[in-house]
């Protein structure tokens, strides 16, 4: 069968399962948005292709399937940058489709030629500039296949103009076998049974890894069967039901005191999917300590990468957990516990008490609210860090957020990717004042594609985070962290959307009830204290239990 590349692009889309894409056309796309004119997927254009790709980053993590990005060559090519190094470093499945100059034009620095695959290197799992029409089919057909397998990420396609008018013969996919999943060593495994079956003092932590694996199930057993309090990361949240009494929240940075105190006084630490990255370890020379770590990873590059591991199990941690189970003894750690409870009791929770407006009471309404309905997509800052700590989260992929490259700007448009991963559902979008002005356009796309979103947006007319470490570590010098008005109700009446501002408790909890009546996206702007700031917290570097004191 002969077929225009363009017209290939869209079947092999459609042959890999695809049914929405996020993008934006240009010049050297032209020819490929004219087949997306009348496929049967659906094709949603944003208001800028960063939108585009953490769109699809949005789409992957709510959905679990692949996201996919259409951008043109140049600056459509390099505004998707962040977007990728953003899933990259959160292992997210993508495949970027980007458009080049014609092959004849390649290194003549053509209009808008940019060597997109050179750039993207580090931050891809797999990229190919496409040359000849006969590559093309075989180039997809593997970018799908490398997002998915093992640890999942991005990967690029970049495939000049010329190729997509050309006429090429359709080719039906050879029956390629499917990469292996690494196999936990049965010798690691018994090692690992038998320390935790010794243990006095072992704790549970949970990362993206696992979420990604599809292991809650198995871990909440695991913790149950060795009485093991649970700890998560950033990314782990929603791996294990928040709501499990045996869940102690966060650990890391701005960990719960419960959670760090747990991890640096654990004699066991079990490690599943985390790649032991600094905001969750503090200071790494210090974090091993006295403890014996095993680490469940299916990458074996992120064994003993950034800290030195006694047991590693390398494998899909969902099968690595049903082999380990039955070789866990059933165990009761009840002085372990009452440490732990101990600990807990001394954590400062007057921000959720609803005296007035705070983010930990929002976060904590929004819980009551919703029980394990929505699905919440953070953008990064104090926002996020509040989300992470008061939300209780308890499915997995029902917390979306950049957890790795930290990405402003994040939230909204993941928020829209999710609300088309999830028709129906309830997507809730958390973010401060100032991430929302980086992407806050695609709220205008929402309003077009009548997608219903609540955004709340948390207003303390700063740089919240930059601001907060201004004030502990910089002697309150803030410097271009305070930020002058912003009309966010007017600008979300702008782009098609109702909104109101909260200044109370009372406020938001009426606001939200107009948002979960409201047809389309709705905005909530929840005015709080400037002074608010994310505990507990430790110091960049610090050892975990090494809490900052805050003058109040």
């Amino acid at each position: 069968m002969k077929l225009k590349g363009s017209q290939a692009i869209v079947k092999a889309l459609l042959e890999q399962g695809v049914d929405t894409v996020f993008g934006y056309p240009g010049g050297q796309v032209i020819p490929l948005y004219d087949a997306l004119y009348d496929a049967p997927l659906k094709n949603v254009l944003t208001a800028h292709e960063q939108g585009a790709i953490h769109a699809a980053d949005g789409y992957a993590r709510a959905s679990g399937k692949t996201g996919v990005c259409i951008a043109t060559s140049g600056p459509g090519a390099t505004n998707i940058v962040t977007g990728l190094a953003t899933a990259y470093l959160d292992s997210v499945p993508l495949v970027a489709i980007t458009g080049q100059v014609p092959v004849g034009n390649l290194g003549r620095d053509s209009f808008q030629e940019i060597d997109i695959v050179g750039v993207t290197v580090p931050i891809t799992k797999y990229n190919a500039l496409v040359r000849r029409s006969e590559d093309l089919l075989p180039t997809l057909r593997r970018a799908f296949a490398i997002a998915k397998e093992g640890r999942p990420g991005p990967v690029l396609v970049d495939i000049p103009s010329n190729l997509q008018v050309a006429e090429m013969e359709w080719t039906e996919p050879e029956e390629q076998a499917v990469a292996a999943k690494p196999v936990p060593d049965k010798t690691s495994l018994q090692q690992a049974a038998e320390l935790l079956n010794k243990a006095r003092k072992p704790v549970l932590l949970v990362g993206g890894g696992a979420l990604n694996s599809d292991a809650g199930k198995e871990l909440a057993e695991l913790a149950a069967k060795a009485d093991l309090p649970i700890v998560n990361t950033l990314m782990g949240v929603g791996a294990v039901p928040g709501s499990n009494p045996r869940c102690l929240g966060m650990t890391g940075m701005h960990g719960h005191i419960a959670s760090n105190m747990a991890v640096v006084n654990a004699d066991v630490l079990v490690v599943a999917g985390s790649r032991f990255s600094e905001r969750v370890t503090g200071d790494r020379t210090r974090y091993v300590g006295q403890k014996t770590i095993i680490q469940l990873d299916i990458d074996p590059s992120e064994i003993d990468k950034n800290i030195a591991v006694s047991v590693p199990v390398v494998g899909d941690i969902k099968a690595s957990l049903q082999e380990l189970l039955p070789l866990v003894n059933k165990a009761e750690h009840a002085d372990w516990w009452r440490q732990i409870k101990a600990w807990d009791a001394t954590e400062d929770h007057s921000l959720e008490h609803g005296d007035r407006l705070t983010a930990p009471w929002l976060m904590k309404h929004l819980s009551k609210t919703f029980g394990d309905e929505a699905v919440y997509v953070t953008d990064v800052g104090q926002n996020q860090m509040w989300a992470a700590q008061h939300l209780t989260v308890d499915k997995p992929r029902h917390h979306l957020t950049s957890g790795g490259c930290g990405t402003m700007g994040f939230g909204l448009p993941a928020a829209l990717g999710a609300a088309f991963a999830k028709p129906g559902g309830t997507i809730v979008h958390i973010c401060g004042d100032g991430g929302f002005k980086m992407t806050g356009m695609e709220l205008y796309t929402a309003c077009r594609e009548q997608k219903k979103l609540i955004s709340i947006v948390i207003n303390n007319s700063c740089l919240g985070m930059v601001r907060q470490w201004q004030h502990l570590f910089y002697d309150a010098r803030y410097s271009s962290t305070i930020l002058s008005d912003f009309d966010f109700i007017g600008f979300a009446r702008s782009c098609g959307a109702d909104g109101v501002q909260a200044a109370t408790c009372e406020d938001f909890a009426a606001a939200l009830e107009k948002a979960k009546a409201a047809a389309g996206p709705f905005l909530i702007e929840a005015v709080i204290q400037q002074g608010d700031i994310v505990e507990p917290m430790v110091a960049p570097g610090a050892v975990l239990d090494d809490f900052v004191k805050v003058e109040k």
